[in-house]
This record gives structure tokens, C-alpha cells and sequence, in this order.
């Protein structure tokens, strides 16, 4: 693998819009910077349990029953689903004391962001051992954790913008509409509609 392609391609991935980006933004909007940086730990964590589980049970899993593919990408759907959901209904509440984006909330839809696939099969060489790998990974953990707080700076930032009594439920309001168009686009794809 060369690093420049590597660090390239693993940032731009980071960078889009997906279910844990948008948790972190959201969080970030509703609650600050400070209070939001522990969901760092859950967005790492959540990444390379998935890289691993992928990588050791599920590759070769998949490799037999193509069907366990659409199946997993359904669940991921109806679990994206669900967060636009909870966001949703938090947004209508009174949120000065709680934030619904919670550490185990973002560490379970890390663990199910499609992103993880990529990372696992694509940019991680498939092809070398743990020890080799972990320079990659060590790669790839610094850039979760800087785009993953960049999120949540983005987030904090178009909190501030708005006024403190629309700022709560629009941003949670915003965030659940992201998921809901993300879940569609999963769902859309995983039946093959697109």
C-alpha cells in the first residue's frame, strides 16, 4: 500500500456525510465541543471492531452466502431508521440538560456504518497479517479521530448560529432529517432499486 493514496482515500471517506458524522455534528451543535469529545472514543472504537470483525468472521462469511450481504445492509437501514427517529422525537422535547447522542449510540452506528466495509475490504490491504497491518491502522485511528472532531467543531459551529430557543430541536430536527435520507439511499441500494 502507498501512503499518500492511502491517506487520501481514507480521508475523503471520513469526510462525507454518513450516520456517525452526522451523530457527531448533531451532538456538537446541541451540546459544545467539550461535552461531545468522549463520542470520539465510540466513533474509534466502533471503526476498528468492525474492521476487525469484518476482516476475521464476516469476510469469509460473505464470501459464501452473498445474501448475508443485502441482510446486513437491510439491518443497517432499519437501525439508521430508528436514530432518525429518536432524533426526531428528542428535537421535539425540552434537550438543556440531556443530549441524545449518546457514547453507545455513536459506537453502534460506527460499528454498522457502511464505511467500515470499505476501510476492511478496499484501503486496508487485504492480503497481510495483523502485525503489518498496524501501521495502517495507526494511520487510519489519527484521521478518525481528527475528521470525527472536525464534525463535531462543524456541528458547534452551526449551533451557535442559531438562537438559543430554536437551536435545540432544529439542529436535532436537521440531524434526523440527514439519517432519514441516508437510511432511503441504503435501503434503495441494498434492494438493488438504484
Amino acid at each position: 500500500m502507498d501512503p499518500i493514496p492511502f491517506v487520501a482515500a481514507t480521508l475523503s471517506l471520513l469526510a462525507t456525510p454518513g450516520p456517525t458524522n452526522t451523530l457527531l455534528a448533531t451532538s456538537g451543535a446541541g451540546v459544545g465541543m467539550r461535552r461531545s469529545l468522549h463520542l470520539l472514543a465510540a466513533e474509534l472504537s466502533g471503526y476498528l471492531l468492525a474492521i476487525f470483525l469484518l476482516r476475521s468472521l464476516l469476510g469469509p462469511l460473505l464470501a459464501a452466502v452473498p445474501a448475508l450481504g443485502v441482510f446486513l445492509q437491510i439491518v443497517v437501514t432499519i437501525y439508521v431508521a430508528y436514530l432518525a427517529a429518536m432524533l426526531w422525537r428528542h428535537g421535539a422535547r425540552d434537550v438543556r440538560d440531556a443530549a441524545p447522542v449518546t457514547f453507545w449510540r455513536v459506537f453502534i452506528t460506527t460499528l454498522l456504518n457502511p464505511k467500515a466495509v470499505i476501510f476492511a475490504f478496499t484501503l486496508l490491504a487485504s492480503r497481510i497479517g495483523f502485525l503489518d497491518l498496524l501501521p495502517w491502522l495507526s494511520a487510519l485511528a489519527v484521521q478518525i479521530l481528527a475528521v470525527g472532531a472536525g464534525w463535531i467543531l462543524l456541528g458547534t459551529s452551526l449551533g451557535r448560529g442559531f438562537s438559543a430557543s430554536w437551536r435545540p430541536a432544529l439542529v436535532y430536527r436537521l440531524g434526523a432529517v440527514a439519517l432519514a435520507v441516508l437510511a432511503g439511499l441504503i435501503g434503495v441500494h441494498s434492494l438493488g432499486i438504484a
